[in-house]
């Protein structure tokens, strides 16, 4: 065995001790001389008109993101602090757009219509290409199936998908569930509500038909026991429910009524009358706190009551699509497709985004969501407004509107994280 002498080994140990000391000295002077630019943000969005209404943000500014969430909002930050630079130049940045009006518990029951069906839509495919990060599914699961729901969608796909549980225990199937007031249960359905609360944030009742409040007077029972709002697709009735009732008597502060510019035929009563009047009304319901969302859809929005409540003063609280399957085919196509109209019938842009944004996170009661503050989830959309000469429908083959602008989604982050890219904004050329 070869050992090591000590006479050998305590001169060879004093020089590595002086070179380790000489090295530290090195690196100190040099790196006080040099000092290496840190990295501190992932993702630095530059040159962006930021539109971030809870803030009342809407001018110029960048958004520095570290770890998937907002880090930083100022008017300049270095690109050298970042690792990677998105330049938003001519483009409007604003929080990950929030629609509360979808359905998406799609799945093979060939009855199952929007609750485990063939009517709803995976999100995906169908939220991030237009800057949506957060969707509500309404109604498509009651209390006996709201668990499939969860673990078939909600627990598998990429975009955040909150529910209002239907006050039919099946869902939405359509007849005869839907009109079956004995599967109508209060208790279960508020009781399932408060055994998920991150994911349920309301309660919908949908297409009932008839002349009684019962149904109504179930569901806002189950919005009290549950203590979160309620969402209202009205049904038919000849002659049809009344209005007035509904967002005077029936429904509290807080509530939504959607396909608010719908109506005027299956059954249900318009917001303006046959000459295209505001009824007198509905402006005192706002006011109150019902809240007006415009749920799309593929019939449930009509132009001559659209324009004309517009030119009168009103203005939706929420834009919303109520995506599904044939309404993507027809008139609504997408909510960048909505967002546009109402661009074109008044509403501004900050008016338009605050809709698609903060007012609905605050609807649903998530606070967390629908603004881009220090330290919040980084869930962006970059919009690029277009000037020329667009159409766009109510339903196919049914009235059109021409407008000036049309909005179109060119990147959107969830978490941080980009999900969508249109024109390649975070690519490099491939011959570089």
């Amino acid at each position: 065995m070869i050992t090591s002498s000590p006479s050998l080994l305590s001169p060879l140990k004093k020089v590595m001790y002086k070179w380790q000391k000489f090295s530290l000295l090195l690196l100190l002077i040099c790196g006080s001389a040099f000092p290496l630019t840190a990295q501190e943000y992932d993702i630095l969005i530059k040159g962006g008109h930021l539109m971030d209404p809870k803030n009342n943000i809407d001018e110029p500014m960048d958004i520095a993101i570290k770890d998937g969430q907002v880090a930083l909002v100022q008017k300049t930050i270095p690109s050298d602090l970042a690792a990677q630079v998105i330049d938003a130049g001519g483009l409007y940045v604003c929080p990950g757009l929030v629609d509360i009006h979808t359905h998406n518990f799609y799945g093979l029951d060939p009855y199952g219509q929007y609750s485990n069906g063939y009517n709803s839509l995976h999100p995906d495919g169908f939220t991030f290409p237009y800057g949506v990060t957060t969707v509500v599914d309404t109604g498509g699961a009651g209390w006996r199936n709201f668990r499939q729901f969860k673990e078939q969608v909600i627990d598998r796909v990429q975009t955040r998908v909150l529910a209002m549980l239907n006050i039919v225990g099946h869902g939405m199937k359509g007849s005869p569930y839907e009109q079956n007031l004995n599967d109508m249960d209060p208790k279960m359905t508020a009781m399932v509500a408060r055994q998920f609360p991150d994911h349920i944030v309301g309660i919908k009742v949908a297409h009932y038909s008839g002349h009684q409040w019962e149904q109504i007077d179930r569901l806002v029972e189950a919005g009290e026991m549950g203590n979160i709002p309620v969402m209202v697709d009205f049904g038919g009735a000849n002659p049809p429910l009344s209005l007035e009732t509904l967002f005077m008597e029936k429904l509290r502060p807080g509530d939504i009524y959607t396909h608010i510019f719908g109506g005027g035929g299956f059954g249900r009563e318009a917001i303006v009358d046959l000459g295209g009047n505001l009824r007198p009304f509905v402006k005192a319901a706002q006011e109150r706190g019902i809240v007006y969302d415009v749920g799309h859809g593929g019939s449930s929005f009509a132009f001559k009551h659209a324009i004309p409540a517009m030119e009168q003063g009103l203005r939706p609280n929420t834009i919303s699509t109520d995506s599904h399957l044939s309404s993507i085919m027809s008139g609504m196509k997408n909510m960048n497709n909505v967002m546009s109209k109402f661009l074109n019938m008044g509403m501004n842009l900050n008016e338009v985004i605050t809709a698609s944004t903060w007012t609905p996170a605050q609807v649903i009661n998530r606070a967390e969501l629908g603004h881009l503050s220090p330290g919040a989830e980084a869930d962006i959309a970059i919009l690029n407004v277009l000037e020329g000469n667009f159409g766009f429908t109510e339903k196919t083959g049914e009235g059109k509107m021409m407008g000036k602008y049309k909005l179109e989604n060119e990147l959107t982050m969830k978490a941080g994280r980009v999900v969508w890219d249109l024109n390649g904004l975070t690519a490099t050329l491939w011959d570089e």
